[in-house]
């Protein structure tokens, strides 16, 4: 068992604080990556992010930018990433960063028909879909493999992109200081999954005309949002034109229920004006040497109550 594994297993947590004033956030208990509380012991800023499976909808690296709204409705988002090595504290420069994420109304982009119904909310039926109940009793034995995982990320099973539209995704570096910022939106929520952003950290590739290539994966996760600011969101259009079964935080079997640690966000925004927008920022830590690919995820990995 690696380190990475070791500290993912034994679910270290991290502290989240809460609202306050007029300005909601999400924030860690731990110190600044590469600094130090006061006669703490260094050990506090090598906490490694909890790893998770990148889910069915992921896509290569191909589409190289920060901005990844392409007009798509929804409450303005930044979503600003550093991050470091968990072993040396220092900001891992040069580093490629994925995010990807569903729409307002729970689509991905590149999987929009397999995205509705169970695992999209808000969407409609496929066009030619049948509407009546099926009749008779099955018969035969079935072959082949069973398809794994669920929808929009939950457990695995990736499959092929089914159109060609790639809004919600993108992919750019990180600066010397290990810094990478998105400009996106609020995520929207879908039956079976709390609301999240997933996300990879690659090193040792290398950028082309074609996107992202080389090197390896040393990070797959997720990023989730507070309670509260969901809420908050489900009060806009378009998000509240949402009808999908909502899966709370502390309901979602990915998010290992570990703070900061686990992928959650630290959030700032106006209470009663989030449909200005939202600003949010975490520190990840990674083990560059480290190959973590989301392929290999179980969800023993995730809280003692996940299923």
């Amino acid at each position: 068992m690696t380190r990475r594994r070791a500290v993912v297993a034994g679910g270290a947590a991290v502290a989240a604080v809460g609202i306050g004033g007029a300005i909601a956030t999400t924030a860690s208990a731990s110190p600044e990556p590469g600094k130090k509380k006061p006669g703490a012991p260094r050990e506090e800023c090598l906490e490694l992010t909890s790893e998770t499976t990148e889910g069915p909808y992921y896509i290569d690296a191909d589409k190289i930018r920060r901005d990844v709204t392409e007009d798509k409705p929804g409450i303005p988002f930044s979503l600003r990433i550093k991050v470091i090595d968990s072993e040396t504290c220092r900001p891992l420069k040069r580093a490629a960063v994925d995010i990807w994420h569903c729409d307002a109304t729970g689509i991905y982009s590149g999987y929009e028909e397999a995205s509705q119904g169970g695992g999209g909310g808000g969407g409609t039926p496929p066009s030619g879909a049948p509407t009546d109940a099926p009749t008779g009793t099955p018969t035969g034995t079935p072959t082949g493999t069973p398809p794994s995982g669920g929808p929009g990320g939950g457990g695995g099973g990736k499959t092929d992109p089914t159109d060609e539209n790639r809004y919600l995704r993108g992919t750019w570096l990180t600066d010397r200081d290990g810094l990478v910022e998105f400009k996106t939106i609020f995520p929207g929520w879908y039956r079976g999954r709390a609301v999240h952003i997933h996300a990879k950290v690659h090193v040792g590739g290398k950028m082309t005309d074609a996107g992202y290539e080389g090197g390896h994966t040393c990070h797959t996760g997720q990023f989730f949002f507070s309670e509260e600011s969901v809420l908050a969101s489900a009060e806009v259009s378009p998000y509240s034109t949402n009808t999908a079964e909502r899966t709370t935080l502390t309901e979602d079997t990915i998010y290992d229920q570990s703070g900061v640690t686990g992928g959650l966000l630290k959030l700032h925004y106006r209470k009663d004006r989030i449909a200005r927008g939202v600003q949010a920022s975490i520190t990840v830590g990674v083990d560059p040497d480290d190959t973590q690919d989301g392929e290999d995820w179980v969800t023993a990995t995730a809280s003692p109550t996940a299923s």
